[in-house]
């Protein structure tokens, strides 16, 4: 469900700063910062009251963003984030229905998958590209070259997150079938709640220029 283009945005990104806001005017200086910082792709998660507001003010203000939505449950939910102007979805786990709405609606979507039970459900609807979730607490990348490799040759490619961070983020891009992987730890919310754009952009631009140093394989 996920084009070349699309892949490829995410592939040159090599990471996706997942965040949730609480307030939606904090939504747009968000990724305001996160863009001036060479982050270019994010994962808004729907777990707050404004979450869906938030996605609209960010499509409407930001198109250079790559808008993903993530924590998409429900069918309904993943109409709402379509027409609210995301790019993609992603969920923590594999729902059928979610999926099935994805294909419907149109919207590229990245189901969340842990075993190989749930990746071959993955499979079974059409997806190529899924959520590796949660990552480190599941077993980290040799868990993830274990369960990977029977299914190689569908060419399967995975979106690691959950307990990633500066430390590990590169044993993760260094796979093949890693093209990028969720920076959840990058949006500190302290720095949002207190305005702080310029200490998150400056944040933001270490991990970038981690990646522009070829710190990670991307």
């Amino acid at each position: 469900m996920f084009s070349k283009e699309l892949m490829g945005r995410l592939k040159r990104s090599g990471v996706v700063a997942g965040f949730a806001v609480d307030q939606v005017e904090h939504a747009v200086p968000t990724a305001e910062a996160l863009l001036a910082a060479g982050i270019d792709a994010i994962e808004l998660t729907l777990r707050t009251d404004v979450a869906l507001d938030a996605v609209k003010a960010i499509a409407d203000g930001l198109p250079d963003i790559l808008l993903g939505v993530g924590t998409i449950l429900t069918p309904e939910q993943l109409v709402q984030v379509k027409e609210a102007g995301a790019h993609f979805g992603v969920s923590p786990g594999m729902n059928p229905r979610v999926v099935q709405a994805a294909v419907e609606h149109g919207l590229p979507f990245a189901p969340g998958i842990c075993t190989p039970s749930d990746l071959e459900a993955a499979i079974e609807l059409g997806c190529r590209f899924v959520k590796f979730f949660p990552a480190e607490a599941s077993g980290g990348v040799n868990y993830l070259k274990s369960m990977a490799a029977p299914y190689r040759h569908l060419g399967i490619q995975y979106f690691p997150l959950g307990g990633l961070n500066a430390g590990n983020m590169k044993d993760y891009l260094e796979l093949d079938n890693v093209p990028t992987i969720g920076g959840s730890w990058i949006v500190e919310k302290g720095l949002v709640e207190s305005g702080d754009w310029n200490g998150l952009s400056a944040r933001a631009a270490e991990v970038r220029e981690m990646i522009n140093k070829g710190a990670c394989n991307v």
